[in-house]
């Protein structure tokens, strides 16, 4: 089982002195680190919304590419983009950039967003953003990997245009989807290398993995993807019998959850209470 560190871009962690505590994790065996991402949230207090509109987060891609240059092997996550909320083809250009610095380490995760006053605010209609996800994730892989690229879709469009870098991993870095709806999983099964959970339960994980192998029963997977690995944040805490509690369902990867507004000494001690689980 490998172990990450989830929402290294959130509340305490959102700070440049994170830096060394990510070289430390790497140091200590976890494998990846995971971003969240909330472009714009919800102007309201704690008790009102799950997350004040206070709640520092920063930019998955500038913490990616920040944390490239404090890290060696361990893969770097986006754990998840809300891609409807992008525009594609900035999107492609800037994990490109990522991809480069930080030697092919990169993986693209993705999701559609739920938080409707965000994708108001965002240009990004809620009843369009399955849509609209399908349509970005082609075009960004059209952008990577076609000499001349060009694609036409109901929400973005372009020929006679080319971008380089091209990401270092081919034939692009891996795509994890997000998200427990049926087109969530229909989009793991079509274009993904993997899926994440979430706080999420070993039960929760079952049934899931359970609709999942469903779909995959229903909607064809390209035979390069191979098999869909499994990264879960659990509910849980973290321990030996967790891991063999997942491992059993199928589950590759396992994140840790450092506590977000307790201060950077609390966040090392998380991510040094796991390590021997690595």
């Amino acid at each position: 089982m490998k172990l990450g560190l989830a929402g290294i871009n959130i509340g305490t962690m959102a700070v440049p002195e994170f830096g060394p505590l990510a070289a430390l994790a790497e140091s200590l065996g976890y494998d990846s680190l995971w971003t969240a991402e909330h472009i714009i949230l919800p102007d309201l207090p704690p008790g009102e919304t799950p997350r004040p509109g206070t709640t520092p987060f920063l930019d998955s891609i500038a913490a990616l590419g920040f944390l490239a240059a404090h890290t060696r092997t361990m893969q770097l996550a986006t754990g998840v983009l809300l891609l409807p909320q992008h525009n594609p083809l900035l999107l492609a250009k800037q994990l490109a950039s990522v991809d480069v610095l930080c030697g092919g380490r990169l993986i693209v995760g993705i999701g559609v967003g739920s938080v409707e006053v965000e994708a108001r605010g965002m240009n990004a209609p809620m009843q369009e953003r399955g849509a609209r996800a399908n349509d970005y994730l082609k075009a960004m892989i059209a952008l990577w990997t076609m000499d001349h690229p060009q694609y036409t879709g109901r929400h973005v469009s372009f020929n006679g245009i080319n971008a380089y870098p091209r990401p270092v991993h081919k034939p692009y870095p891996p795509f994890v989807i997000g998200g427990r709806a049926d087109g969530a999983l229909r989009r793991t099964v079509r274009y993904a290398a993997g899926w994440y959970g979430y706080a999420m339960s070993v039960d929760q994980t079952r049934d899931l993995l359970g609709r999942l192998a469903g779909t995959r029963e229903a909607v064809q997977r390209p035979p390069e993807l191979g098999d869909i690995e499994i990264t879960i944040a659990p509910t849980e805490k973290i321990t030996a019998e967790t891991i063999g509690a997942y491992a059993a369902l199928g589950v590759s990867r396992l994140l840790v959850r450092p506590p977000q507004d307790r201060g950077l000494a609390a966040v090392e001690a998380s991510i040094r209470e796991f390590a021997p689980l690595t």
